[in-house]
């Protein structure tokens, strides 16, 4: 691979992190559906390429890489075109295909270590944490098909990923290569970027943890301020506002009792006045229970 392969690659995978970040739905349209295959037939083409290339100089772990390579490919176009057929798939069979290609990807670059002391090992081992996002937040749409967060954080997953393909090409094929190091390369897509010695390996690893930090405060930062920028303009709810976080407002709850004309309080002299009522009722049937002489008459045996 050449820093114009990861570039493409990387600018792809930034504008659909994009699309689906700025339009969000369930269906997909058939214009970006073919955008998608044309994408994925980019990858299934350079992997071919480099296979041939590989085979051609007699490298054979070249050759195993890109045949590593090509299935996730064909998993990608596949999902690609699923949605272009002329009768319409339910969408959790597409989240499920899409979850199957993030975590072949996954667990390709997990498991890639064709050279220990390379430093661009350091390079896919930060690419692990988008497609990680990704593949976490595209199970999630699998539970929650309903709810526009699992699509916002795969949005954001594609988006770094692209970003970082970016850093990678320019950090490995690029005159911006660690100082000390120097990229080895026995076929198109079998290469290998070594350091002189050991102060230089590790500074090299460092610049790389620099690097991908940086590409996450900016995406944080141009997150931010573009869905602020775009709701405030269109006036509509973002994904995030779609949550129901069950607050109820106090003014709310109080509202009925402010409305209730036929609440009262009863103080204590009301009390003292219904006590003393009562008594004197009972004074008036005593009254009422006595003979002519003030005097109860009793029966003796």
């Amino acid at each position: 691979m050449t820093l114009l392969s990861f570039a493409l690659g990387g600018g792809g995978f930034v504008l659909i992190g994009a699309h689906e970040a700025l339009f969000p739905s369930k269906s997909k349209k058939p214009l970006f559906s073919i955008a998608l295959a044309i994408f994925a037939i980019f990858f299934v083409l350079n992997s071919a390429w480099s296979l041939f290339d590989a085979h051609a100089k007699n490298d054979a772990v070249g050759t195993a890489l890109q045949l590593q390579f090509l299935p996730i490919a064909f998993i990608f176009l596949l999902h690609s075109l699923l949605p272009l057929l002329p009768f319409p798939l339910p969408s959790p069979l597409l989240s499920l295909v899409a979850a199957f290609a993030f975590a072949e990807e996954f667990l390709l670059f997990y498991l890639q270590r064709k050279d220990p002391t390379g430093v661009e090992n350091r390079y896919y081992d930060l690419l692990l944490v988008p497609i990680a996002l990704c593949v976490f937040c595209t199970l999630l749409d699998l539970k929650s098909p309903h709810s526009g967060v699992p699509q916002l954080g795969r949005a954001v997953g594609l988006i770094l990923h692209g970003s970082w393909l970016l850093q990678m090409g320019l950090s490995l094929f690029s005159g911006w290569v660690a100082q000390g190091c120097t990229l080895h390369s026995l076929s198109r897509g079998n290469y290998t970027l070594r350091c002189k010695d050991h102060p230089e390996y590790h500074r090299a690893r460092a610049i790389a943890t620099l690097q991908f930090n940086c590409h996450l405060a900016l995406l944080l930062l141009f997150l931010v301020s573009g869905f602020s920028v775009i709701s405030a303009r269109n006036g509509r709810a973002t994904p995030l506002e779609s949550v129901s976080t069950g607050y109820a407002p106090i003014g709310a709850e109080l509202q009925p009792f402010q409305n209730s004309s036929n609440f009262t309080l009863d103080s204590d002299d009301d009390e003292t006045k219904g006590d003393d009522n009562a008594a004197s009722k009972k004074v008036d049937v005593v009254g009422h229970n006595v003979n002519g002489n003030g005097l109860v008459p009793h029966t003796f045996q």
